[in-house]
């Protein structure tokens, strides 16, 4: 099957954009990261048909770091939908980006459904307002349920911030979506579902869930660092910072890449004129 045929939905997280590019953390230009990866995702070829952005676009909340937000996003040459997480706030995040009506589908939560060709996109709010940790309420709950109860056997992307799994990154545990096996219970009776997107982590990873696959997505500036001893201190590092790509046909599903954004030496020929390069 051809590119043409596939469905590319790009996806990146963990923005963490301060106003008029002020450094995070005194330490990290996550502006500068940002315009980075919109350059890569738009030297693309073939070009992701979308882009979903799992949340913690900014740093604090505030509208001056929204409105950078939505300034460096003008340069994307791909139409983007955006996602909340336990760093943004819902209020402020609408009224910036008013000219997103997809984010006024429910009224208090920033729910909503789209679709990029034959895929559906289902996304989730799994924040709770001043706190770290994530949760899904029966009401966030009934919506998925209703809304994979509609379209049973559409393909689809379910997305929410905080990962429904255990990473083993301690202090990143301590504030993942306390309750997920009240999520795995609904994706587990909908088969359609071809992956359980978040972010949170700033890391990639990938464990079996409710009959899908979970993935969480590299932070596209400044990464968790990778310590699995429970009581490792909430530490970052400047690791190559990435984003995932879900590559989806009709007759294989949906295959996920994780891409990085820097450039690296190369392409190099694995052939010459007499075969295998010895």
């Amino acid at each position: 099957m051809s590119n043409q045929q596939a469905v590319l939905v790009a996806q990146i997280s963990d923005l963490h954009i301060k106003a008029h590019g002020k450094l995070s953390y005194r330490k990290v230009d996550t502006l500068g990261a940002l315009r980075k990866v919109i350059a890569r995702l738009n030297a693309l070829q073939p070009r992701p048909d979308t882009v979903v952005i799992t949340g913690d676009l900014v740093d604090f909340g505030h509208e001056s770091e929204y409105q950078t937000l939505k300034e460096a996003l003008q340069s994307l040459d791909i139409p983007f939908w955006l996602l909340a997480g336990n760093h943004d706030d819902r209020q402020m995040m609408r009224r910036v980006f008013a000219d997103q009506p997809y984010l006024f589908q429910q009224q208090e939560f920033i729910q909503w459904e789209g679709e990029c060709g034959p895929l559906r996109l289902l996304a989730l709010d799994s924040t709770v307002p001043q706190q770290p940790q994530g949760a899904l309420c029966a009401e966030r709950l009934g919506w998925l349920a209703e809304r994979l109860s509609a379209e049973p056997t559409r393909p689809t992307l379910v997305m929410l911030h905080h990962p429904p799994f255990i990473s083993g990154i301690g202090h990143m545990d301590r504030q993942r979506l306390v309750n997920p096996q009240a999520l795995a219970e609904v994706i587990a009776r909908h088969p359609q579902v071809e992956r359980v997107l978040c972010g949170h982590l700033h890391r990639s990873m990938h464990i079996n869930f409710a009959g899908t696959l979970a993935c969480s997505a590299p932070g596209v500036s400044h990464q968790v660092v990778f310590d699995l001893r429970e009581e490792g201190i909430a530490n970052f590092c400047l690791e190559p910072a990435g984003f995932l790509l879900h590559r989806w046909t009709a007759d294989q599903g949906v295959i996920t890449h994780q891409c990085v954004i820097d450039a690296f030496d190369g392409p190099y020929p694995f052939y010459d004129e007499n075969g295998l390069i010895d």
